[in-house]
């Protein structure tokens, strides 16, 4: 049986050694610092989550805010255990959250080469936005822990 909890800040080690099990996942050495993450939740403490299965993690999303939109960044379910179910039981969990909170949009980037990922996304109503440019501007040293 899955457990689907609210993500802590004693979760970090178990879910950075999740993402680089995930082919495909982005990762930096700011944003996705234990301090990075500890700073994205003290924000955003009802709306990121993992998975347990036998009191191991075994799935994690991220999800927050600005006020206006939702953003879901660095979903990951062990990829022994894909297509059971979880990873829509974190976004569900995930966007009810959101919803909770007066969000009634969400957005997310996926790598184009990403395969897996965005054929997830499409399965659970998320579609391609081709009207945009996606625009980034580094404003600090950042080394990209691509896996």
């Amino acid at each position: 049986m899955t457990l689907i909890r609210k993500m802590t800040a004693r979760d970090y080690g178990a879910v950075y050694d999740l993402w680089l099990s995930c082919k495909g996942m982005g990762l930096n050495n700011i944003d996705d610092s234990r301090d990075g993450i500890e700073s994205f939740l003290a924000r955003n403490p009802d709306t990121c989550f993992v998975a347990e299965e036998d009191e191991k993690l075994v799935g994690v999303i991220l999800a927050g805010n600005d006020g206006r939109r939702g953003y879901i960044y660095h979903t990951a379910v062990d990829p022994t255990l894909r297509r059971r179910g979880i990873a829509s039981k974190l976004v569900d969990a995930a966007l009810r959250a959101l919803r909770e909170l007066g969000i009634a949009k969400v957005a997310l980037v996926v790598f184009e080469r990403n395969a897996a990922g965005n054929e997830f996304w499409e399965s659970v109503g998320f579609t391609v936005r081709n009207d945009l440019v996606y625009r980034n501007k580094v404003l600090t040293d950042i080394v990209r822990m691509d896996t």
